[in-house]
């Protein structure tokens, strides 16, 4: 596995991904030590959704830097908003992260048709399946939207669950100031790829796609609860239920 994930390595390691990784590696490492687990679960090579859980703006970047320990480069769904920042729209185009169009709290777009591109081309692709930061208040992960299953059904490829904990004391949920010091402990988890081979040829079933996606968010909740040393609520927090919006503060 090892032989393997170091020839994928290379080969997605371009000039680009190397310069960026010299700056984000040692500032990541700087403030925080990253404890991770499972590197042996995500694809060596080929296409796949890693699905892994959201509590703050911070867990891009901890992410990326755990997959690029991994081999892989990491793939974002981002904010088409962020691509028209000066430089920082630059480096998001010739990263190959992928712009979703939002009109309000309404997307205007599939926000997994760019992706499609990605995974033809043999790419991972990070996709957060809550579609945004946890409403839950005690930061479990909440309930999942469809799109990150229908994708990896849709393909035919698979979806591996991930978790972390500790980047809320790097950068609170919707805080915008980084905690540079002391330097702080994040644990990353990832899990075995979730066997959704029952569902196969079913990502335009609704019904299908619903209960697949309640057992990728069962996963990525256990995972995290193995790192919290806690045991996951047993339903996950519903924002429709708990009269909160779907996106922005609250």
């Amino acid at each position: 596995m090892q032989n393997r994930a170091t020839t994928r390595a290379k080969s997605e390691k371009t000039p680009l991904w190397l310069g960026l990784a010299s700056v984000a590696l040692p500032f990541i490492h700087g403030i925080a030590k990253l404890s991770i687990r499972g590197k042996e679960n995500v694809p060596a090579s080929g296409p796949f959704i890693l699905a892994p859980n959201h509590y703050s703006e911070i867990d891009p970047l901890i992410m990326g830097v755990a997959m690029y320990h991994c081999g892989r480069m990491p793939r974002f769904l981002a904010k088409a908003s962020l691509f028209k920042v000066p430089v920082v729209g630059g480096i998001l185009r010739a990263s190959g992260q992928v712009p979703v169009e939002r009109s309000g709290s309404t997307r205007t777009a599939d926000p997994l048709a760019g992706a499609a591109d990605l995974i033809a081309k043999g790419h991972s692709v990070i996709v957060y399946p809550e579609g945004s930061l946890t409403r839950d208040p005690d930061l479990w992960p909440m309930r999942g939207k469809l799109g990150a299953v229908k994708a990896a059904l849709a393909h035919d490829i698979p979806i591996v669950p991930a978790a972390h904990w500790g980047t809320q004391h790097v950068m609170p949920r919707y805080g915008k100031r980084i905690s540079l010091f002391p330097r702080k402990r994040i644990d990353i988890a990832f899990g075995e790829p979730v066997d959704l081979s029952e569902f196969a040829g079913r990502s335009s079933d609704a019904a299908a796609l619903a209960v697949a996606t309640d057992r990728v968010m069962a996963r990525i909740a256990a995972l995290l609860g193995e790192l919290r040393g806690e045991t996951p609520p047993a339903e996950r927090w519903d924002p429709a239920k708990n009269d909160q919006t779907e996106t922005g503060r609250f």
